[in-house]
């Protein structure tokens, strides 16, 4: 039997941040016992990511410059949510705007909370089939100038994340998902 779930009463909370991507909380609860700590939170609107897949079994991910890490990672074409936004159309917009790529169905794979120990980003993940090109090719926004393009068979992206050459969580999750779909 589960043990039952301890909830904590939130005392105040104090606004740090508010940023272009995260705001920034913390509050102060109170535990059943009485005693008091702190939380850190960090807000987010959440995202969607989308793992686009040819025809042919290839998979276009992208390179990006990724500041905190300071490196370059690959990664699946992955957005915020503007407000109010579906989650289906940041994916589709999102593929488009970093890639060039239209896709003609989409099928969501799950939602993910992305680090629930601190963030309360919820991150829908899709399926992209019936690709084509945009005549206009990608719309990067300036903070994408440092992306390129990886276009790879499915199953060697699945060997990098064995290898540990793919790192991000999103595209691990969304690549073991696309690959257990096609495997069906």
């Amino acid at each position: 039997m589960p043990d039952t779930p301890v909830e904590l009463k939130q005392l105040s909370r104090t606004h740090l941040y508010s940023g272009r991507i995260i705001d920034l909380y913390v509050d102060e609860v109170e535990y059943p016992s009485g005693n008091k700590t702190v939380r850190e939170v960090a807000h987010h609107p959440g995202g969607a990511a989308v793992v686009p897949l040819t025809d042919d079994g290839q998979v276009i991910l992208v390179d990006q410059l990724r500041y905190p890490l300071a490196r370059h990672i690959l990664e699946l074409p992955a957005g915020k949510l503007g407000a109010g936004e579906d989650p289906a159309h940041c994916a589709i917009r999102e593929l488009d705007e970093e890639t060039g790529w239209i896709a003609g169905s989409l099928t969501k794979l799950c939602a993910i909370h992305t680090s629930p120990g601190f963030c309360d980003e919820l991150l829908h993940i899709y399926l992209a089939r019936d690709l084509r090109l945009s005549l206009d090719g990608h719309k990067r926004e300036e903070g994408e100038f440092t992306m390129s393009m990886l276009i790879l068979p499915l199953r060697d992206a699945l060997a990098m994340i064995d290898r540990g050459e793919i790192t991000d969580a999103k595209t691990i999750i969304g690549l073991m998902l696309a690959a257990q779909r096609e495997a069906r």
